[in-house]
């Protein structure tokens, strides 16, 4: 089976709360690795994403990186809030 990952950099200009990280990150640049497996048997090359992680401080005493798993929706709904709030949209209930 044939993975393969690939990285990309999301800035928050606020704070952001993504569901299933269990705490608000601080305004900043993130980077944001996806992992997809080949699906094999068919004639042209087709991923499946497995997996996307986060790379967020870590809110120990000690300066450090945790990779913290989130639901790629999750995370676009996120960077949606964030975009609205930069441009002094107010916040729809549902993206709350």
């Amino acid at each position: 089976m044939s993975i393969r990952t690939t990285h990309k950099t999301v800035k928050f200009s606020h704070p952001a709360s993504i569901e299933g990280v269990g705490r608000v990150l601080p305004a900043g640049s993130y980077e944001i690795v996806t992992d997809e497996e080949l699906i094999e048997g068919l004639s042209f090359p087709v991923y499946r994403r497995v997996a996307t992680m986060i790379l967020a401080p870590s809110h120990s005493s000690l300066p450090s990186i945790e990779m913290l798993t989130v639901d790629p929706h999750d995370l676009a709904e996120a960077m949606k809030r964030d975009t609205l709030a930069v441009e002094g949209v107010s916040v729809p209930a549902k993206l709350k």
